[in-house]
This record gives structure tokens, sequence and C-alpha cells, in this order.
């Protein structure tokens, strides 16, 4: 088989697996749904007005926010990991979700105590400003530390301060709004509407259809520098956009979402191993479809492992995703 039947192959299946996560997220819940009910709701309308609420209103909008914020944290760890020429970066670990946070946060908290409501766009906004000032120190430390490990230290530690800061800030709120900002702290996608899943679907288009268009320069910086620029890359141009385009993904699945660890990290890994191949052309929808279907999958644990309460998505991904990461750091020592 040749490698453009096998990566067709490879992504029908994925396509397919995600479709059928899908469909099982929708059905499943507090009130169980039958397909036949799904597909009546969804492509019919449907006669029966409890159903039709809890699927159009409630769960397929979760289910949409789960694909593409998961798409977008698994396209935004495959470009970071592309930057820093390492396999154990990602926003989470580099702090880039924990600044989006804090940003997050406090724009909520002087916009709820003025009286004015926080529009998805602002949050988008404030998360995006976040997550650029801590890429922009995560640099700072880059240019006067070349071990890489150093470095990912580093972002972790100044995930760990945005993340008190944070926990202080909503702490010691008093207005019971900012209060309930500890459950989006933690990382959760449940109270999802259409308006949210329209303004993350257009980012993250965008975003995507940018990544696809430098595929071809990314391809030659990921075999090295001096290779790119012979081909005429102007490699500082470059790392801004995979900058910009990581920042601005990682942004908008931690302002609708909250921080959500590992993804972006393990699933470009996962890609890699099923298609067997880097080429970012291939490997940019890959993440894509993998990191929408991991994410999705691990939502429906949190909703219905301790049903009727919820555990942070946070806390799924980390207990599934982590040991993928400890395998890569063992694999890459041993190397």
């Amino acid at each position: 088989m040749t490698p453009r039947k096998r990566y067709a192959a490879v992504f029908v299946l994925l396509s397919l697996i995600l479709v059928m996560l899908v469909l099982i997220n929708i059905m499943t819940g507090s009130v169980k749904l039958t397909p036949a009910q799904v597909t009546e709701v969804i492509f019919g309308g449907g006669s029966d007005a409890m159903n039709r609420n809890i699927v159009m209103e409630i769960r397929l909008p979760r289910v949409l926010s789960a694909v593409i914020l998961g798409g977008a944290l698994a396209l935004s760890g495959y470009l970071l990991q592309t930057f820093f020429a390492n396999p154990v970066v990602g926003p989470f670990v580099l702090g880039i979700s924990s600044g989006a946070k804090l940003a997050v946060a406090l724009c909520m908290i002087v916009l709820i105590s003025s009286g004015h409501a926080a529009t998805s766009l602002l949050m988008v906004g404030a998360a995006f400003l976040g997550a650029l000032l801590a890429m922009g120190f995560v640099l700072l430390i880059s240019l006067r530390v070349r071990s890489v490990g150093i470095l990912v230290v580093c972002g972790i530690m100044i995930g760990y301060i945005c993340s008190a800061v944070t926990d202080l800030i909503v702490t010691f709120a008093d207005d019971s709004d900012i209060v309930n900002l500890h459950n989006w702290s933690m990382g959760s996608l449940s109270g999802m509407s259409w308006n949210e899943v329209r303004i993350m679907f257009f980012i993250t288009l965008i975003c995507f259809g940018w990544a696809v268009m430098i595929s071809k320069p990314i391809g030659a910086y990921r075999l090295g520098e001096d290779y790119a620029k012979s081909l005429g890359v102007n490699i500082r141009t470059l790392r801004i956009m995979l900058i910009l385009i990581a920042s601005l993904l990682a942004a908008s699945a931690t302002a609708f979402a909250g921080p959500i660890s590992f993804v972006g990290i393990a699933v470009p890994h996962l890609s890699k191993n099923v298609l067997k191949t880097t080429s970012p052309l291939v490997m940019i929808p890959a993440c894509f479809l993998v990191g929408g279907g991991v994410t999705l999958f691990c939502d429906g644990i949190a909703r219905t492992i301790l049903a009727p309460a919820e555990v942070s998505i946070s806390s799924v991904t980390a207990v599934l995703l982590a040991p993928v990461v400890i395998a890569i750091m063992i694999k890459r020592r041993l190397r």
C-alpha cells in the first residue's frame, strides 16, 4: 500500500471513530437516548421537546466544543514542539494555558465587579494576551538558557505561579459569580452555548487554515534552520507565525474550557505513531482529528464516571495522557 493510500485509510478510520464518539457522548448522560432518538432530533427535528432540548441545547454544543477545542490544543502542541524542536513541550507545560487562565480570571473579575457582562470574544482576547505574556517569559528564558530541560522546568514554574495567583483571586472573591470560576479554572466543558461554538469554530478554522498554508515552510524548518534558509524560508517570520497560531489556539481553548492538561503534548506523538510520518501537511489535520477524539473521549468519562457529579476534564486527561508523556521522555532519554 502506498503512503498516500495508507494516510487516506487512517483518516477515514479516525473520522469514523470520531463520529462514533460523538454519537456515544450525545446518547449517554442522566437521560439515556437511543441512536434513533438522536438521529430524529438532529435530522428530523423530533417531536419530543425534552429530547430536543437535551440534544440541541446541552449535549451537541458540548460535544462539538470538545472536538474543536481538543483539536485546537493538539495543533497548538504540535506547532510548539516544532518551534522548540522538543517533543515534551506544549501549551500546558510551558505555562501558556495558565497565563491565559490568569488573564481570563482577571478580566472576568473586573467586568463582573463593574456590572458588565463578559463576552466570549473579550475572553478570548484576554486569554490571547495572557498566553502571549507567558510565552514571552519562556522565550526570554530560552535566550539565556540553551538546555531544553531547564526551559521546560521554567515553563512549568511559570504555569504554577499563574495558577496560584488565579486560585488566590478566585478564593478571596466575594461575588458568587466569581466564585463559580473555580469549576472553570479546573477545566470544564459544561454549559457551552451555540454562540460560543460558532466563535471557537471561526477562530480555530482561521488558525487551522493558516497552519496548512505554511506547512511547507514548517516541514523545511523541522529539517533544520540551515536547510530551511537554503530554501528561502524566513526563519524569523515563520517563528512569529508559529507563536501566534499556537498561542491563539491555546488561548481559545483556555478561554472557553479552562486549562486542559497534556492534550497538546501527547496527541502529536500519538498521531505520529499512527501515521508513521512527520509531514506537516499530514500531521496538522491528523493532530486535529486525534485531539478532538481524545478530548471527547475524556469528557465523556468526566461526565459519567461519578454521575451525577462531574469530574474536571483536566483530571481525566492527566490520568490517561501523562503516562504517554512519561513514555516519550523515557524513550528520548534511552536514545
